[in-house]
């Protein structure tokens, strides 16, 4: 077991610093107080590499999958409204991924990206106002209509809402049956019958475009349906069985992408802490003392670098998971993303009670990392909703290990039920054959 990163790993993250140093920290306060889009960074962001599908790609090619988690964290180090621009649209890029057709990819997801000379933006739309984390409740409906879909519906907070060049929509087709019910779909800008609704002002990543999508008789051709009609009706033929199912395609896009979340908490939690520690070695306490020689501020700080590394361990494991193939059955995604979220808000909140009135003034960066923390505590699952995923995940893992014990036990204490003699020879018996 190495928990040192490769060589590559670290030069990949000393680049993505760089590029979050010289690049987006400059114009950060500029674009968190004009709530703009930061197109210039983007496009920067694409002739360094580090944004499009070609980026998509290499990040999905890291054999440990580290290369995303460390991206994640490092832009947004930089500024997270920011880092969410340039990265909001991989959301959308990982919906089509796991629920498209090869052909449907490949169309579509490019188009989440666009090109070098032309940014091009994806939203991934599930979040209604009466469906947040809970992604079995939608009400936003999909009804065939001859070879076209209709989409009526609302959904909100999503990224990228409305200004976005594809948008994937998550559609109920048949309410009865719940998140078994449900499809994606692919809605091109200009299709009508889509606009955006209200523009969120938020009181922190707020360079990242956060709005409302309305649907109004939307229609969009059968074909824009992810994965196809034959993968649906078989799906939906399944539920109506009382077959069982696995998780919705929203909820498995989500657990792939929580380390991810995870990861650009630690990037803010990691700015807070470095930027106090420089600040307080240039401060001093009573007697001319360095503040950094002081033990109660020393106790804050080893609890604050203590609390990040942990969370990043997590982080890093199940990005390795994922990457593995490595079911999450204790629920690990989960994990990483509660654990970052928590540790970034009381990190940003610590900090700022350390540091002291300075602290809350807006010349002091501390009350924007504070602001952006709050987010990764609700979105993609707010944090009592991950509480109940892995307390769920841990008793069903639990109760399969017992079941699977208890199976073993009692084929011991019963070794006939188990093909064997009362010598203990096994037997062997030939096959029974039955005729009409």
């Amino acid at each position: 077991m190495d928990f040192a990163l490769s060589q590559e790993q670290q030069e990949h993250r000393d680049y993505v610093r760089r590029f979050a140093r010289e690049v987006i920290r400059p114009v950060a306060r500029r674009h968190d107080e004009e709530e703009s889009t930061p197109w210039e960074v983007m496009k920067e962001a694409r002739r360094w590499g580090l944004q499009g599908i070609e980026h998509m790609q290499r990040m999905g090619a890291d054999p440990a999958g580290q290369f995303g988690v460390i991206t994640a964290e490092e832009l947004h180090w930089g500024c997270a409204g920011i880092a969410l621009a340039i990265q909001g649209s991989g959301l959308a890029a990982a919906g089509i991924a796991a629920s498209g057709t090869p052909d449907q990819i490949a169309e579509w997801a490019p188009q989440c990206f666009g090109t070098d000379d032309e940014i091009q933006l994806g939203a991934y739309a599930v979040t209604e106002p009466q469906a947040g984390s809970d992604v079995k409740s939608l009400k936003t409906t999909a009804k065939l209509d001859g070879d076209e879909w209709v989409l009526n519906g609302t959904k909100v907070f999503i990224t990228n809402g409305g200004i976005a060049d594809v948008h994937v929509v998550v559609a109920t087709v048949d309410p009865e049956l719940g998140h078994r019910g449900q499809a994606s779909f692919v809605v091109a800008k200009g299709t009508p019958g889509i606009r955006q609704g209200k523009k969120e002002s938020k009181i922190g990543i707020r360079a990242s475009h956060t709005a409302e999508v309305i649907l109004e008789d939307c229609r969009i051709p059968v074909e824009n349906l992810l994965g196809g009609m034959d993968k649906l009706n078989k799906k939906l033929e399944r539920a109506r069985s009382g077959q069982k199912a696995g998780s919705s395609n929203a909820l498995a896009t989500f657990e792939m992408t929580r380390p991810i979340v995870g990861a650009s908490a630690l990037g803010i939690a990691q700015a807070a802490y470095e930027w106090t520690l420089e600040y307080l070695g240039e401060q001093t306490v009573d007697g001319g003392r360095p503040a950094l020689e002081e033990q109660r501020i020393q106790q804050v700080l080893a609890d604050v670098a203590t609390e990040i590394d942990s969370a990043r361990l997590l982080v890093q494991r199940a990005a390795w998971m994922g990457r593995a193939g490595i079911p999450m059955t204790g629920g690990q995604g989960s994990m990483s993303k509660l654990k970052a979220g928590d540790v970034t808000m009381w990190a940003t909140t610590t900090l700022m009670e350390l540091v002291g009135p300075y602290a809350q003034t807006t010349d002091c960066p501390l009350e924007k990392w504070f602001r952006d923390a709050k987010i990764y505590q609700l979105f993609e699952g707010t944090a009592q909703v991950q509480r109940l995923v892995i307390s769920r995940m841990q008793a069903r893992t639990y109760q399969e290990r017992f079941a699977q014990a208890a199976e073993v036990a009692a084929q011991a204490l019963n070794p006939s039920s188990n093909g064997t003699s009362e010598n203990g020879a096994g037997s062997e018996r030939e096959p029974t054959t039955t005729t009409a």
